[in-house]
């Protein structure tokens, strides 16, 4: 396709495609392409004008011969241009508005009187028919009282009252659907993967290309370097770097061997792999996220909740205003112009938007929330309890000494600990995996199958021997594991500066592994900022000794700790924060801490952790910056004081229209265009950012 420069300005470039028409589907092609190019900042795409807006930094010639290459064809079949927008919808809702306001100006301009009082009949029949519907259902809501509003004015003659009423109603109300619709579908599109085809492998060796929806559990099919996985499965052929910050929020790449279970939305950074479909597409832990966030208005925060409440209960009310305003004036007029105020579309609006809007606002910054009521909660939130390893910590130990015992080698006690750690999904395993890597020790297989204990360590046979690596309460309580008279002089010098995983084969002592886990660099600044921030309480609990988390607590500002605690006792310690009356935040990321994740007024998950723990939490945070958690307390506070003033606006700005109305100074057109011109603007107000930062 050939595009012609119309104008142009250092960084920024406006064209007109060579074409007479250009389909909704092409210009989301055009655009997705045109954003995937080296240098493109920003892009527009006209569908109906055929015009392009691209903003971009560096080399103009690039992008030049970029263009001048471009085919619709050739740009679909990259994962770039799989990409999808609410074109389609803005267009039908632009149309349905520009329907209503021609259908509405031709009525009153050209038709006469009678036929337009036949017609407005005609229209308002639907609005009446849902009033009597409701009414007989034994409800009092605002379809009742604009039904009455409606029927009054036609019942004394007013019919130009009556159709402008039901136009301003119909517009109100397409509107509201627009901007909410929208909302919810920028949020969900945020994460979604929007691939619709792959490269499937046939039964005859043969590859093609197959849409996405015709894919089924038991298929193979192949993504290349670049790609996004589309859906869940197990890598068949290829070792590969995959990308899984959408997934987890860690941005260091994953390495991926043949037998690994690899998960919807991971990146394919190096290498090509093919896949075993284990989940069809709409079946995968990816779309189950994005379900999830489509879904999470019924998560309602409590404000929203009471708001939707009050308005629904305000209606009645209402309804009595406008009774009374007519029995004091005998003026139907007033009476109507009392009805055609009310206070649920603004509340019912507004609520769910600024809610739908922070949650969006809070996805770019790769954090994840569930749901309206966490971010409550997160703003009434007074205690803040921190997992120690993985969370206040790097999350990437390093092994600093390795104490053999029993005569046994070094190197060789290391290479047994990495090929037991190796199935364990925590930080402190990957450090001894790590470390037996670094120094070329191989750790094939060499046990049966491994029993993984929660929070105390991994248990297996090496031959006809038990093999057990874990805490010293899971070694020498749980396990009774003996140590040597002739160690116990090493044993009892191990330095207490460091954790120690401890492996015992056969009932003896075998090795002791020292743990460096250094504190993370903001992890002293985010305490504090939340401290700042309205916290009064911060805690830190850790299955480390007693002497590492003093020396951490006390280096972080940390108020209380608790030390060498189980998964039990984690959730004990949270109801007992519940009985003493305050409201939790419980940060962490292995599977040990997911039952006070659950427990937690809000679990919040580092994203490089568990799998497990992310799903269980109600928010889960990029494991980059624990700042970003601070971040998100402002934003859950900012979101609250919007709510609160939104509804304050509504209840004061509202009660005015009634006011004027029932004293005769406003009339009932008037009020309902002031009514819903104002929920219009305030649902676009909900949907500006809330932190500037």
């Amino acid at each position: 396709m050939r595009f012609q420069i119309m104008h142009e300005t250092p960084g920024r470039m406006r064209l007109r495609a060579d074409a007479r028409y250009m389909s909704l589907r092409q210009a989301d092609i055009l655009e997705a392409w045109l954003r995937a190019q080296p240098g493109v900042d920003e892009v527009t795409v006209h569908e109906r004008t055929c015009g392009v807006i691209v903003s971009y930094h560096g080399e103009r010639s690039g992008l030049c011969r970029a263009l001048s290459g471009f085919t619709y064809g050739e740009a679909e079949q990259t994962a770039g241009a799989q990409i999808r927008s609410s074109r389609a919808m803005n267009r039908e809702y632009k149309e349905k508005l520009v329907f209503l306001c021609v259908r509405h100006g031709i009525k009153r301009l050209f038709l006469p009187a009678p036929w337009r009082r036949v017609l407005t009949i005609c229209q308002t029949i639907p609005r009446l028919v849902r009033a009597l519907k409701t009414l007989a259902s034994a409800k009092l809501t605002v379809d009742v009282l604009d039904g009455i509003a409606i029927g009054a004015s036609l019942l004394t003659g007013d019919h130009q009252t009556a159709g402008s009423v039901h136009f301003l109603l119909n517009a109100g109300e397409t509107l509201d659907e627009w901007t909410h619709k929208k909302s919810v579908e920028d949020l969900a599109r945020s994460m979604s993967l929007e691939v619709d085809q792959v490269w499937r492998l046939d039964k005859d060796g043969e590859k093609r290309i197959a849409p996405l929806g015709s894919v089924v559990p038991g298929d193979r099919i192949i993504v290349h370097t670049g790609h996004i996985l589309p859906v869940d499965g197990i890598l068949e052929d290829g070792d590969v770097m995959l990308n899984q910050a959408s997934l987890t929020g860690e941005s260091v790449p994953v390495e991926k061997h043949p037998g690994a279970a690899v998960y919807a939305g991971s990146v394919v950074e190096e290498g090509n792999c093919l896949i075993r479909v284990t989940h069809a597409a709409g079946d995968n832990r990816y779309d189950r996220i994005v379900r999830m966030i489509e879904d999470s208005e019924r998560l309602k925060s409590a404000v929203e909740t009471r708001a939707a409440g009050l308005a629904d209960r305000l209606v009645p009310w209402c309804l009595g205003g406008s009774l009374l305003t007519w029995l004091l004036t005998r003026d139907v007029t007033r009476a109507v112009s009392v009805l055609m105020v009310d206070f649920s579309c603004a509340l019912k609006l507004s609520m769910p938007l600024s809610v739908l809007s922070a949650m969006r606002e809070a996805g770019r910054r790769k954090i994840t929330v569930k749901g309206g009521k966490f971010m409550e909660k997160v703003s009434k939130a007074d205690t803040v309890i921190f997992d120690k390893t993985g969370t206040l910590t790097r999350a990437c130990p390093t092994v600093v000494e390795v104490v053999p015992f029993c005569g046994n080698d070094q190197q060789e006690m290391l290479r047994v600990a990495a090929c037991l750690e190796e199935h364990f999904p925590h930080s402190v395993a990957s450090a001894v995996v790590k470390a037996a890597a670094d120094q070329g020790l191989d750790h094939s297989e060499m046990h049966s199958e491994v029993e993984y204990v929660v929070a105390h360590g991994i248990a297996t046979k090496i031959g006809d021997k038990r093999a057990v690596i874990g805490s010293a309460h899971f070694i020498f309580e749980d396990e009774n594991v003996e140590i040597r008279p002739e160690d116990q002089p090493v044993f009892d010098n191990l330095s207490q500066s460091v954790s120690w995983l401890y492996l015992a084969i056969g009932g003896v002592l075998s090795a002791a592994i020292g743990i460096s886990d250094p504190l993370r660099p903001e992890a002293c600044l985010t305490v504090r900022a939340l401290h700042e921030e309205g916290i009064s309480k911060t805690v830190m609990l850790t299955g480390d000794n007693r002497k590492v988390a003093a020396a951490a607590a006390d280096m972080l500002g940390i108020d209380e700790y608790r030390a060498e605690v189980l998964p039990e006792d984690k959730a004990d310690f949270i109801n007992a924060e519940h009985e003493a009356g305050r409201t939790v935040i419980m940060i962490g990321d292995g599977i040990n801490d997911t039952p006070a994740l659950s427990l937690a007024d809000v679990g919040i998950a580092v994203g490089s952790g568990a799998v497990i723990a992310r799903e269980v939490a109600d928010v889960t945070i990029a494991a980059e910056d624990l700042r970003e958690l601070v971040w998100l307390k402002r934003l859950s506070d900012a979101l609250m004081r919007r709510i609160n003033r939104n509804y304050r606006f509504v209840m004061g700005f509202n009660g005015a229209l009634i006011v004027l109305g029932a004293v005769g100074l406003l009339p009932p057109a008037a009020g309902a265009l002031l009514h819903n011109t104002s929920t219009i603007l305030l649902g676009l107000d909900c949907l500006t950012e809330l932190l500037d930062e």
